[in-house]
């Protein structure tokens, strides 16, 4: 409007009937007080308070003689963007968030997950694995219909007085890994890393080893019991540590691996209770299985 003015030396009057509007509108200066201070203490009880929301800081405020209505409230809530987030779920686990270094030896670092699927009846089961991300070994697949807490800690209690305690479990943030009964057993045992939620790559060693069991094993049977299923998973959890060639390890098996490493004979790895792998059944053994 000012330039309108001056360029075309019109009045003011004349001006705001050309544009359409009152001339009072251009002459109006704002009355509103100065917030400054008020969004200062507002913003300092926001701090104190986290929180709180715009209603209880209001309260707060009116106590120290700060008067307004919800509107302004509100308005100086939502400018200072004080909103306070919604958590969303129970509390989680989070562990160290610090990129993790690649291992150089047996039993520095394990990885846990699990894999579903289903028997011929429909019902579904659950198989715990754990991998030892240096040798590739797959140190159990722990077969069940229901795999909580407790049960994770009693297979690792197991391993870790078979074979040895690790550096480093790593994890999802699934229910079973984040109970109660884990990070009991964690504490100032092990350092557990929980990658972050809805990143799988963080877990890469465990996905891959995944992928094998669910092409090479479970997608090739037809289970009808979970007898059936245990036996078989285990016999291909055998042949995946000794006669499997594995392309990252140069075309060994994990245990040819594991035993170019300079860790010793077999007993060695496995700790003072060694205990081999149990053999894979003989073909044919089990008449009812079916392949697709």
């Amino acid at each position: 409007m000012a330039r309108l003015i001056e360029r075309h030396g019109l009045s003011q009057r004349r001006a705001c009937r050309l544009v359409g509007i009152d001339h009072s509108t251009l002459r109006y200066r704002s009355k509103r007080p100065d917030d400054a201070g008020l969004r200062r203490r507002l913003r300092e009880l926001a701090q104190e308070r986290r929180r709180f929301r715009y209603r209880r800081l209001g309260w707060l405020l009116a106590r120290e003689g700060h008067s307004m209505n919800h509107k302004k409230l509100y308005r100086l809530y939502r400018e200072e963007r004080l909103m306070v987030r919604r958590r969303g779920g129970r509390k989680r686990a989070l562990g160290t968030r610090a990129p993790m270094e690649l291992p150089q030896g047996i039993n520095q670092r394990w990885s846990l997950d699990f894999v579903s699927d289903t028997l011929a009846d429909g019902r579904r089961f659950r198989i715990l694995c754990i991998v030892d991300d240096f040798s590739r070994e797959c140190l159990a697949t722990v077969v069940d219909t229901s795999l909580g807490g407790l049960r994770v800690v009693r297979e690792l209690d197991r391993l870790t007085l078979e074979r040895a305690t690790p550096g480093v479990i790593v994890s999802d943030n699934g229910t079973e890994l984040t109970s109660v009964a884990v990070l009991r057993w964690a504490a100032d045992r092990v350092g557990w890393h929980y990658i972050q939620p809805g990143k799988p790559v963080q877990n890469a060693f465990i996905e891959s080893f995944n992928s094998k069991l669910r092409d090479e094993c479970l997608n090739e049977h037809v289970f009808t019991t979970l007898a059936e299923a245990r036996e078989i998973i285990e016999a291909w959890r055998h042949d995946y540590n000794w006669f499997r060639p594995h392309s990252s390890l140069g075309a060994l098996t994990p245990r040819e691996f594991a035993d170019q490493q300079g860790d010793g004979p077999l007993e060695q790895v496995w700790g003072s209770a060694a205990r081999p792998l149990a053999p894979p059944p003989h073909q044919g053994q089990n008449i009812n299985r079916l392949y697709l």
